[in-house]
């Protein structure tokens, strides 16, 4: 009965439970103490390969690292639970120094296990690598420019037309090493998707291309621009007639004039405050008196150098016809030549015995005109104080006739004296 006693006591003391307390502590920690300082051995698969010494190598002999075998490695540690059983793959680094390599060549090289920085390595260790070496190449750095090209995905609004995209700047330069230039032959650009009627600029990103199109790596590339600025410029589609002026003349006007006009019109592409200036194009001016019933000649088409010919048709053809006239010959005496405007203190002379003038109108008045009405008229007045034998050039007139005129030009020889 007093041992019983004894032992409850005992068991309801606060000294005793803090005593077996202590003792519970102390074992866990000599316990935890003895799992943490044990070897441990860990496998960490994954653990990033790091080239350090890449800026010496670019820098001092413009050689750069490519194509490595292989980017991660598998090491299997040991070393104190309390150290190695912490880390993650993350926690290490397979470190391979370039700084000392000298020529372009295929290199296989050991790395070194890099721990976490202040670890206390004294007893880590290393036990397998794999694989133990890596494979890579060291190719000297070199710069390739190469030509921006590329196309407008949207479309051009009816009534308008596009010139070819321009690219700003039209090159680029890419900086690499020279076996992943080697296949790149120009920066392709694609940009815009909207309907567009004026001239439209983007701010647009590039692929590179190889010959047959296939697209590019950029990988360990630069370049000298990110993007480029690619502009298409949009111009108003205008279709213009073509035409000519008629001098009236010889007893004919636009009235007696059939013609035609091959082609009837071109079409022309610009600014469109210049061609809403322009309603057509005027090839050129005949004087109906230089033929007597039909005319045909080739014209230039000339319009403004800041318009594009979309129709590529550079002349045109015209053809006149007189209608409702005849011409008929006369033959006119001196006593019907005249001249006029002589400067004061000259005399004149002419020499023409008669002239034969060919007249245009309708075959009722032809009928009627006879050689006393027509008259040649020399006006000498340019001529000044000119003297001697001349050729001028003299104007037919048809008395009493006045749809009646003469074809072509005709000239007098005169003399021309002093006093």
């Amino acid at each position: 009965m007093k041992k019983t006693n004894i032992m409850t006591k005992l068991y309801n003391s606060k000294a005793f439970w803090l005593v077996i307390a202590l003792l519970a502590s102390v074992s866990l920690w000599i316990y935890i103490t003895g799992q943490e300082s044990e070897e441990y051995q860990q496998t960490f698969r994954g653990v990033r390969v790091d080239f350090v010494g890449e800026d010496i190598l670019l820098n001092s002999r413009n050689m750069v690292v490519i194509d490595p075998s292989t980017s991660t490695v598998t090491v299997e540690v040991s070393g104190p639970r309390r150290i190695v059983g912490r880390w993650s793959s993350n926690d290490l680094i397979a470190q391979i120094d370039v700084s000392k390599l000298t020529q372009s060549a295929f290199t296989s090289m050991q790395y070194t296990v890099k721990f976490p920085d202040g670890t206390d390595t004294s007893n880590v260790k290393v036990r397998s690598k794999t694989p133990e070496t890596v494979n890579f190449m060291v190719s000297a750095q070199t710069k390739k420019v190469v030509p921006v090209v590329g196309s407008f995905e949207g479309s051009v609004a009816e009534g308008f037309t596009a010139e070819a995209p321009e690219f700003e700047p039209s090159t680029i330069t890419i900086y690499g090493p020279e076996t992943y230039l080697k296949d790149i032959s120009r920066a392709w650009v694609e940009f815009g998707s909207q309907e567009i009627n004026s001239t439209y600029s983007a701010a647009s990103p590039y692929v590179l291309l190889n010959e047959e199109g296939d697209e590019c790596s950029t990988t360990g590339l630069s370049f000298s621009e990110d993007t480029v600025k690619a502009t298409i410029r949009i111009l108003e589609v205008k279709e213009i007639p073509l035409d000519i002026n008629l001098i009236p003349g010889a007893g004919a006007s636009e009235e007696n004039v059939k013609y035609t006009i091959e082609p009837k019109s071109i079409t022309l592409a610009g600014d469109s405050a210049v061609l809403s200036s322009i309603n057509k194009i005027s090839l050129a001016t005949i004087d109906l008196r230089d033929f007597s019933s039909t005319f045909s000649d080739t014209y230039l088409i000339k319009y403004d150098d800041g318009l594009k010919n979309l129709s590529g048709i550079t002349e045109a053809n015209v053809k006149i016809e007189i209608v409702g006239l005849e011409t008929r010959d006369f033959s006119v005496s001196r006593d019907n030549m005249i001249y006029t405007n002589v400067t004061d203190g000259y005399s004149v002379d002419i020499l023409t015995e008669s002239l034969k003038v060919t007249l245009r109108g309708t075959p009722e008045q032809l009928q009627e005109v006879r050689s006393d009405n027509i008259r040649v008229v020399a006006d000498l007045k340019d001529y000044n104080t000119t003297t001697g034998q001349l050729l001028p050039e003299v104007k037919i007139q048809v008395d009493g006739f006045t749809d009646v005129g003469a074809i072509d030009h005709y000239t007098i020889n005169i003399v021309i004296k002093k006093g």
